[in-house]
């Protein structure tokens, strides 16, 4: 069986993605055979871990069509319009994933970065809160964000590290704010406290909403200002309605709760609200 995960076109590792190969092959390394992006008609390709279940997914994985389904969300493009009988779906991440493909209450369980508690530990001695941005945050402003971590007395945390590195300093906080959900759910999988924060409106709401779903909680982010470096959010946009919808509400909500808030991309106004949250 081979596995499949997002892969971003500039081959930048990102925390959430690169999960899928670290965790996976811990737990059935029998199971899985080298390959993310080579697949032959033969295959059986495993989904894991990712915002994947949507109508561009058949194709990325062509000319596979044995598809196994584990702990996937629906989101992004458009929605699939049935599910294939090749594809066994044994789970999917969520309850608002499961509704939107027409499956059972019972197949949304919850996403698979929670199995990472079976390997790794949090420290006994936490010291400090930290802070992860997303990854596209990351890219547009690292630099910037390490300043302002360190301005707030933070320990910053970069998605683009190697897994260990991103895992042991979730472990070793005594508080994670989180932009980026998967360092949420390493958190919450180790019993680390988080908070969730969002610093640009391309943090994909339904995608909190749909995993906060799954564990009884209500999504509720604290807002930072974007900085300066960033990229222009609308590059990249996706076509589903549901995203579509997300970009349309972030475009009017960014402008009002930055005007409320009297938020601005200055690095010390960053660090003061992030301290604040803190």
């Amino acid at each position: 069986m081979k596995l499949f995960y997002y892969q971003r076109p500039d081959q930048a590792p990102n925390f959430g993605d690169e999960l899928n190969h670290w965790l996976w092959n811990k737990l059935a390394p029998e199971l899985f055979e080298p390959g993310n992006g080579t697949y032959g008609a033969q295959d059986t390709v495993f989904v894991g871990t990712g915002t994947l279940l949507n109508d561009k997914l058949a194709s990325r994985v062509q000319p596979a069509n044995k598809l196994v389904v584990f702990g996937t969300v629906a989101g992004y493009e458009k929605p699939l319009q049935s599910i294939p009988e090749s594809w066994e779906i044994c789970c999917v991440r969520c309850p608002l994933s499961a509704k939107q493909l027409g499956l059972p209450a019972e197949k949304a369980i919850a996403d698979g970065g929670l199995l990472i508690s079976k390997f790794v530990t949090a420290s006994t001695r936490p010291e400090g809160c930290s802070f992860m941005p997303h990854v596209h945050s990351a890219n547009d402003a690292g630099e910037s964000w390490e300043r302002i971590c360190e301005q707030a007395g933070i320990r910053y945390i970069d998605p683009r590290w190697p897994i260990a590195r991103v895992l042991t300093a979730i472990g070793n906080s005594e508080r994670l704010l989180a932009e980026a959900m998967h360092g949420a759910i390493a958190a919450d999988a180790l019993r680390v406290p988080w908070i969730p924060l969002t610093t640009t409106p391309r943090i994909y709401t339904f995608k909190w909403q749909d995993w906060c779903a799954s564990m009884d909680l209500f999504y509720h982010p604290y807002r930072l200002p974007a900085l300066k470096s960033y990229k222009r959010w609308g590059r990249g946009l996706h076509s589903g309605s549901v995203a579509l919808k997300h970009w349309m509400e972030a475009a009017l909500e960014g402008a009002a709760s930055t005007a409320y808030y009297e938020l601005s991309g200055n690095e010390a106004v960053a660090a003061q609200r992030l301290s604040n949250i803190a």
